[in-house]
């Protein structure tokens, strides 16, 4: 750090360290980045660090009240709050609110606005943090880019195992059990491609393709007994729009569904599963691992008539003792008859809802700005539109918290370039609270400069223990195990 910027945030808290005094009423709300007005927060979550967004901002001067108790006070360039003041006062308000009181010096003249509150909501989080992909918005070549994870209570962020390590790596499609990383999986891209699995610390890396599937292991997702993990085979291409408002279009030449059993090493097939005039794709498992949801879509002509390229919402059952599929696919969303498209299946793990995506046509939902999220009700059989979190920027991947009462989604409302994470709560009558911005330490700076898009976030229940430097060797070193097909 250079030491004039030093001293100038010196010199700044130094001028901006008086209490606001005569403040003329305003009456609206301020303008604050990250906008947290009216959001509802786990008690658990790092604080909601803000800045103003008015021009010519000489001071913010913060102070938070609890409905239960407790105070916090903030002064500076922006509103920043300890992170053990912030916790203390969040646990002592949990089920009440927050109270923001902000007040801004502007050409020595000190106004306060309007109040505003943020609930803290009576469901804990009961996760440790946030596993996500972080890359710049690229298409063919590659920079930095990896596999992170960040403490959901601090603003501390960690790389799982990044690109740099082994030259034109691409790591993708990680999953953990359940929001539990002692049963981890990643995707290798690339000349040294593998599919990576970690068990209780051991790994293994499986050869990439299976020449009987006719392509890699993709899209994984754990079976609620950890002892099998459904992925998807997908032969994916990408092409270019010559149009200003779209960029890229991915799709499959083909693709098909499976389970494998990393015991035996044995991948689970079923001619249902695997058709040879439909794509089945992003397989995922019911919470009592009975069935099998997956998106299916009759082949097209690509990239001719990529736009005809519509999923929709399908099941299997499925037999975890035996690893036997049933005899009978299900319709479970037509998405179809609608005129769209379905993608990114996730149950809830209480077994009630059933998150997607909604859109056009094809499935990578990240690069189309109609993309909605939408939610099954899996007792009633009813679906909706989730109109209080989606907004005109493309809403996509999503999931679940274990205990089902919070999601994180990636979205690009923000400046509609850059996919970032958001989180949201669902009360017992399936509604949604007012989506938040993750929260960063100088969240403003942080999101002006950032030149990467986050995507594929999930849960994690505890930091996720791994050796990167060793893992780098292990794929640079091409050593693989074989999977057979049952």
């Amino acid at each position: 750090m250079c030491l004039s910027f030093i001293i100038y945030h010196l010199l700044f808290s130094i001028a901006c360290s008086h209490a606001p005094e005569n403040p003329t009423m305003v009456g609206q709300l301020p303008a604050i980045y990250p906008d947290y007005v009216g959001v509802t927060i786990p008690a658990e979550i790092a604080p909601l660090n803000f800045n103003s967004t008015e021009a010519d901002v000489d001071c913010i001067d913060v102070v938070v009240r609890g409905s239960k108790g407790g105070e916090l006070h903030a002064n500076g360039d922006g509103a920043y709050f300890d992170i053990d003041d912030w916790h203390q006062l969040t646990q002592q308000n949990k089920g009440g609110e927050l109270t923001f009181t902000v007040c801004i010096l502007n050409d020595g003249q000190w106004k306060q606005y309007k109040d505003f509150v943020v609930s803290v909501s009576p469901y804990s989080l009961d996760e440790w943090g946030l596993t996500y992909r972080r890359i710049a918005p690229g298409y063919e070549a590659f920079s930095k880019m990896g596999l992170y994870q960040r403490s959901l209570s601090t603003f501390d962020e960690y790389p799982i195992i990044e690109n740099t390590q082994v030259p034109g790596m691409c790591v993708n499609c990680h999953s953990a059990h359940q929001t539990d990383p002692q049963k981890f999986v990643f995707h290798v891209r690339g000349d040294h491609g593998a599919t990576m699995f970690q068990i209780d610390g051991q790994r293994e890396w499986l050869k990439a393709k299976n020449d009987l599937l006719g392509g890699s292991m993709v899209y994984p997702y754990w079976h609620p007994n950890g002892e099998y993990c459904a992925f998807s085979t997908n032969q994916t291409r990408q092409g270019f729009h010559v149009v200003p408002d779209e960029r890229i279009e991915v799709f499959d030449l083909s693709s098909d569904v499976f389970v494998y059993h990393p015991t035996t090493h044995e991948i689970l097939t079923d001619s249902l599963l695997q058709t040879k005039d439909w794509s089945e794709n992003s397989p995922v498992f019911s919470p009592d691992g009975k069935t099998l949801y997956y998106m299916t879509c009759l082949q097209q002509d690509y990239p001719t008539h990529y736009k005809d390229e519509k999923y929709n919402l399908c099941k299997i059952s499925f037999d975890p003792e035996t690893g036997a599929f049933g005899n009978e696919v299900d319709t479970v969303f037509n998405a179809v008859a609608m005129g769209k498209s379905l993608t990114w299946p996730r149950p809830s793990y209480d077994g009630r809802y059933l998150l997607f995506t909604l859109m056009d046509y094809g499935y990578f939902s990240v690069w189309h700005e109609e993309s909605q999220q939408w939610m099954l009700d899996l007792q009633t059989g009813e679906a909706r539109e989730l109109t209080e979190i989606n907004s005109p920027k493309a809403d996509s991947y999503h999931n679940w918290n274990l205990n089902s009462h919070w999601i994180v989604f990636t979205s690009r409302r923000d400046d509609g370039y850059y996919t970032r994470l958001y989180l949201a709560s669902i009360d017992d009558k399936g509604r949604f609270s007012k989506p938040f911005l993750l929260p960063q330490r100088h969240p403003k700076e942080y999101y002006d400069e950032s030149i990467y898009s986050f995507n594929t976030p999930d849960f994690t229940k505890q930091k996720v223990d791994f050796d990167a430097h060793q893992a780098g060797l292990e794929i640079s070193s091409d050593k693989r195990i074989e999977t057979k097909v049952k």
